[in-house]
C-alpha cells in the first residue's frame, strides 16, 4: 500500500476504494485516475517506440521453420500494437473528460461508472448498465 504524500493522485487503490460515496470523482479521485491514465500512455508509447526498434533490427532466417516462427511472432506483434494504437486515442479522450469534469460518468445514464470498474477499464464510458442497454440494443438492431 503506498503511503500518501499529499500530492494529488497519490493515493492507493485500497485508498480510493474506501473513500465515501460522497467524494465519488472529486479531487483526490480525479488525480489518482489521471495518474493511472498517464502512466498507461507513457507505457503504451514506450511499447510503440520499443517494437519499432524490433521491427528495424529483424533477424534474416535461412531456415524456413525459423522464418516461420519469426514470421508468426512478428504478426501477434502487429496486432498487439494495433491494439494498443486504438487505446491511446480513448486514453486521451478520458484525460480530456477529467479536464472536462465529465470523467466518471456514464454517457448513456448519467449514473456514475463505479470505481472497480473504472480500475478495470479507465477509458470505460458507460456503466454496467449503460453498457448492457448499448448491447441489447445492438443485438436487437443486428437481428
Amino acid at each position: 500500500m503506498s503511503v500518501p504524500s499529499g500530492e494529488p493522485g497519490d493515493i492507493s487503490e485500497a485508498e480510493l476504494l474506501n473513500m465515501p460515496d460522497h467524494e465519488y470523482m472529486g479531487r483526490e479521485q480525479l488525480a489518482f485516475f489521471r495518474k493511472l491514465l498517464l502512466e498507461q500512455r507513457r507505457e503504451l508509447l514506450e511499447a510503440a517506440d520499443a517494437s519499432i526498434n524490433e521491427l528495424r533490427e529483424r533477424p534474416v532466417f535461412p531456415d524456413d521453420a525459423d522464418r516461420a516462427s519469426s514470421e508468426e511472432e512478428f504478426t501477434l506483434l502487429l496486432r498487439l500494437r494495433d491494439r494498443e494504437r486504438k487505446l491511446l486515442p480513448k486514453i486521451n479522450q478520458a484525460l480530456s473528460r477529467i479536464d472536462q469534469g465529465t470523467y466518471g460518468w456514464c454517457e448513456q445514464t448519467g449514473e456514475p461508472i463505479g470505481l472497480r470498474r473504472l480500475l478495470a477499464r479507465p477509458t470505460a464510458t458507460l456503466s454496467v448498465e449503460g453498457q448492457e442497454l448499448k448491447e441489447a440494443r445492438e443485438r436487437h438492431y443486428t437481428k
